[in-house]
């Protein structure tokens, strides 16, 4: 990766964490803390997104300005505010591509496995506490 990309990656991501964190807290502010309703919006927002820049950077004519919009605003930005975008774009492309099965493997596997994976760090962080 070139440094301007990662440049953009850079300050793409950290728009899109300050947007989470602004979103998020607005959203739970409002609606309680019955549902995690902020981090469900932000991850609603951010997978419409990636979708539609994903989208438009097909239509762009331009090899390197595809690059740094996809830099930018879909791997900074939407990596910055939501990795549920990434999953959801990734999964609908193995849909699209004929590849259903893999995709609902997909959906099922990173559920199961990321939850997974947050009760041992939950664990190993309790582990610490002791």
């Amino acid at each position: 990766m070139s440094l301007e990309a990662s440049l953009l990656v850079l300050l793409g991501g950290f728009l899109g964490g300050a947007s989470r964190f602004a979103v998020a807290g607005a959203v739970d502010r409002r609606l309680g803390p019955a549902f995690p309703w902020g981090t469900f919006a932000v991850n609603v927002s951010g997978s419409a997104l990636i979708g539609l820049l994903a989208g438009l950077v097909r239509l762009l004519d331009a090899p390197g300005a595809q690059d740094m919009v996809q830099a930018f605003f879909i791997v900074g930005f939407c990596g910055g505010y939501t990795t549920v975008s990434s999953f959801a774009l990734q999964t609908l492309s193995l849909a699209l591509d004929g590849k259903r099965d893999v995709a609902a493997a997909n959906v099922v596997a990173s559920a199961l496995v990321c939850l997974a994976a947050t009760d041992l760090g939950f664990l190993a962080a309790a582990g610490f506490g002791r």
